[in-house]
């Protein structure tokens, strides 16, 4: 059977979390007969990094997994060897493995690690979530995600899961299988709720489109970053459906090899949620998915409200906002596109994707002035180091405009350039 792999990418320390993606993996080959490639990417410091190695040291054998625990070095070195085979720019590296903070561009290179592992489906987890325990066991996503992905959906609903999928879409193969997380917010803003619900009403609508009614943009606060509430595990559900991108977080998906193998994610650096945009793609090219209710526990970690860790983390919070002027267009032209994003063997089209990109880039950033400006009014009614972080952005706001724009360029080079480094992984 062609193996899987279940990737955990990390800069921090994460021991408990590997033990537990461990035992992920030896469920996945006792349940389902897979053989498992568990992938950790590991990006932080070299005490963390050697105390995860002990960690792994420690961990039983278990026939059907094998564990690669790759450090940034390791990873750099790799990437560059398939640059080289592909024959493209060195500075492509920059984006598979940039100098800063991007979570799509360290599930970019689970992909294409995974790619040259001859994997069939990649499986994200992230080192700030845990299992949720039912009956005093581990309730493992995975037992939703492998039965099903890279098959027709047509065969999932004749083995009886249940489905909304319209029949016209039944042939296409299950191309995503996810769910969402309970307990703390996605995104940690949930001071800012603490201090003021106003303040978070409008910095959290403000990654709505600007002509969306009011009513609309309160909808979207009430939902947004919570995942699937509080309520525990207590038994299965799931459904084949055309998955709402809202409904699935990032910690807890799998992906079919015909996705991450024709586009990449964006490799914006510095921005929450530049790793969600394949979410968005299998919804709107209408292929098949699994939604289910094996979610993640989240928690977040305390380096993101230190000193140097909050105005780090707001910046990034600030950027994904900014993103928003170029993505919204984008999805709108990828709703309106559907199915004609797949090409006529039911392949998503690269091509395609590129060009949207591109367009949004000549938008007018006036939208984003005003996003600025709002931001401004809305850190300083918090004051402290809401305000001082105010100040920051206040002298910022240049830089943050072009990288805005930018990430957006940079993101249709790499879906130029992925055919090739997908086909450099093949041996």
């Amino acid at each position: 059977m062609t193996p899987i792999c279940l990737c955990l990418p990390t800069n921090r320390a994460c021991p408990a979390t590997i033990t537990a993606l461990h035992e992920e993996a030896a469920y996945a080959v006792g349940h389902f007969g897979t053989d498992v490639h568990l992938l950790i990417l590991d990006s932080a410091d070299d005490r963390t990094r050697a105390d995860h190695l002990r960690v792994l040291a420690t961990l039983p054998e278990v026939p059907g997994v094998t564990v690669h625990h790759m450090d940034e070095q390791q990873q750099r070195a790799r990437l560059r060897e398939l640059i080289e085979v592909a024959n493209l720019p060195s500075g492509l590296l920059d984006l598979l493995l940039p100098p800063a903070v991007s979570y799509g561009a360290c599930t970019n290179r689970a992909f294409l690690f995974a790619a040259a592992l001859g994997c069939r489906s990649v499986h994200r987890r992230d080192s700030d979530s845990t299992y949720q325990l039912h009956a005093g066991q581990p309730v493992f996503p995975i037992h939703h995600e492998l039965p099903w992905l890279g098959r027709p959906a047509a065969e999932a609903t004749a083995a009886g899961l249940p489905t909304d999928l319209a029949p016209a879409h039944a042939h296409r193969p299950v191309s995503l299988a996810g769910a969402s997380f309970i307990g703390e917010l996605s995104v940690d803003i949930g001071e800012i709720r603490r201090l003021d619900p106003a303040v978070y009403h409008d910095v959290v609508g403000l990654w709505a489109p600007v002509d969306w009614p009011e009513e609309r943009k309160r909808d979207l606060v009430t939902e947004s970053f919570t995942g699937a509430g509080t309520t525990p595990f207590t038994g299965d559900r799931s459904i084949l459906t055309l998955v709402d991108p809202m409904r699935v977080d990032m910690c807890n998906v799998a992906f079919d090899r015909s996705v991450y193998e024709r586009v990449p994610l964006p490799p914006a650096t510095d921005t929450i949620g530049s790793d969600y945009f394949l979410l968005h793609l299998v919804h709107d090219a209408a292929l098949p998915g699994i939604l289910h209710n094996r979610h993640i526990e989240n928690f977040h970690t305390p380096e993101r409200r230190t000193p140097t860790g909050f105005p780090a983390y707001q910046r990034r919070f600030v950027k994904f906002l900014l993103s928003m002027r170029y993505f919204h267009p984008v999805y709108d032209r990828m709703t309106a596109t559907g199915a004609a994003l797949l090409d006529a063997e039911d392949r998503i089209r690269p091509d395609l994707i590129a060009a949207f990109l591109r367009e949004s880039t000549t938008l007018d950033p006036a939208e984003n002035l005003w996003r600025l400006d709002r931001l401004d009014t809305s850190y300083r009614k918090l004051g402290g180091r809401y305000a001082e972080f105010a100040d920051r952005i206040r002298d910022e706001r240049d830089q943050l405009l072009t990288e805005a724009a930018a990430d957006m360029t940079s993101y249709a080079d790499l879906i130029d350039a992925w055919p090739a480094l997908i086909e450099a992984t093949r041996p």
